[in-house]
């Protein structure tokens, strides 16, 4: 027997690609998809949790789809559908402007004349008398002091009140301070630019208020009555016409009806019906 003879040559082939070449990277794919869908939905779900017009929107398209066709709007921006959604939406609601009760008003009114009676009795007052302004408007009993061109409550471009202001206010404070009405400050300018450096018309304003309401809480005014202090600058005129008139330098002290809202600069409109201001005193 030969040497050829004694071995059995077998040949093996091995197939290229085995698992990998079956299946391919297709899989990655299609678990890719998947995973991104997965995310879109769970991104999806947590939109409509937390957000009640969508909500709405979704349960309208599954109820009527062709409603959403019909309209012009998308999901999330909301469905006109005719039928309701099934969970009813609360309603907000509207804030009704309360007046003030008629006796108040007329308590406030009828303290006004008894203050201007109390300054007029005064001899040392008798100069304030044309530039005090006392008036009834929506707010409360609003009390003006208007400066005049030489400056008669402050010095000129100062928040020093002079010595006769100090008595006027003492009187004020000994009035108003029997009152259960809450009282705010304001302090008002012209639109004269003020010529100190780093100083302006609005520290001017804010501290001329402020100089008012320490005279008032030293002198009758409870704690805690006083609850805004407020400096306007040239933002209010007084006379906006002529916006550097004198008329607009002034301090107001406002007593306010108990139903209005003026404890904040943030409050411009009282929530009070307007009431037709009454001038108690002053002709400006």
């Amino acid at each position: 027997m030969s040497d050829a003879e004694k071995y059995t040559i077998i040949k093996k082939v091995k197939k290229r690609g085995g698992h990998e070449a079956h299946h391919g990277g297709a899989w990655k794919v299609a678990y890719a998809d998947f995973v991104t869908a997965m995310m879109a939905l769970f991104i999806v779900l947590w939109i409509i949790a937390n957000n009640v017009t969508i909500r709405a929107s979704v349960a309208d398209y599954f109820r009527d789809p062709g409603a959403m066709h019909k309209s012009a709007s998308g999901v999330l921006e909301g469905v006109n559908s005719s039928k309701p959604f099934s969970e009813p939406r609360p309603a907000v609601p509207a804030i009704q402007p309360k007046r003030p009760e008629q006796s108040e008003v007329e308590q406030l009114r009828e303290e006004g004349e008894k203050l201007i009676k109390a300054i007029a009795a005064l001899p040392d007052l008798a100069k304030f008398k044309d530039q005090i302004q006392i008036t009834i408007t929506s707010e409360g009993l609003r009390i003006e002091l208007i400066e005049q061109s030489e400056g008669l409550f402050f010095d000129i471009g100062s928040s020093r009140l002079k010595a006769d202001a100090v008595k006027l206010l003492k009187l004020i404070a000994a009035r108003i301070g029997t009152f259960p009405n809450d009282v705010v400050i304001e302090g008002h300018t012209d639109s004269r630019p003020y010529t100190r450096p780093g100083y302006n018309n609005w520290d001017l304003s804010s501290d001329r208020a402020n100089s008012a309401r320490r005279v008032l809480e030293e002198n009758g005014i409870r704690d805690h009555q006083i609850t805004g202090v407020n400096g306007y600058a040239d933002r209010r005129l007084k006379n906006p016409e002529k916006p550097n008139d004198f008329s607009n330098r002034r301090v107001t002290i406002l007593v306010a009806f108990s139903t209005s809202v003026t404890a904040g600069p943030q409050t411009i409109a009282p929530a009070v019906v307007p009431l037709i201001p009454k001038p108690l005193l002053g002709n400006s």
